[in-house]
């Protein structure tokens, strides 16, 4: 039961069960994705009512906004799986070490969209804009084997 009906305080009691929907609003998401987090192994199975509810601790919505931070940082939802389950046991260095790749991996696809975006404005350099589909090199270029540029 909430302490304070009035959503725009967010302030319940602790220890209570939610159902999917109170889950869904208190993390940010939709009702189908408390289920696709439930059948990925993200969110625990929650016990069942007799008329069938799920009831969620109060702590699986903290869950689902620790999993949509962790996305919105860039990790797939199996790198944030394994870090639910390192936050079990393991220790600090750990944890920052999978930071650290992470980081790692996010500047690699910097590097590589950087890339893209210079091979693709020397085509589009090369396009003139008008006349026939022919004069332009860019739907060329993307259907030829190799290096675009």
């Amino acid at each position: 039961m909430a302490i304070d009906p009035i959503p725009k305080y967010r302030v319940y009691a602790k220890g209570v069960s939610l159902k999917i929907g109170q889950v869904a609003r208190r993390g940010g998401v939709n009702l189908q994705t408390i289920r696709y987090y439930e059948r990925e192994g993200l969110l625990p199975k929650p016990p069942r009512l007799a008329s069938g509810y799920r009831t969620f601790p109060d702590t699986a919505a903290d869950r689902v906004r620790f999993i949509k931070r962790a996305q919105e940082l860039g990790f797939s939802l199996a790198e944030i799986r394994e870090l639910l389950y390192l936050g079990r046991d393991a220790g600090a260095q750990e944890i920052r070490d999978r930071a650290k790749a992470k980081v790692a991996d996010i500047e690699q696809k910097i590097r590589a969209l950087r890339e893209m975006k210079s091979a693709l404005n020397k085509l589009a350099e090369r396009c003139p804009g008008r006349g026939p589909l022919s004069d332009c090199p860019i739907l060329e270029a993307m259907g030829a084997k190799g290096v675009l540029v």
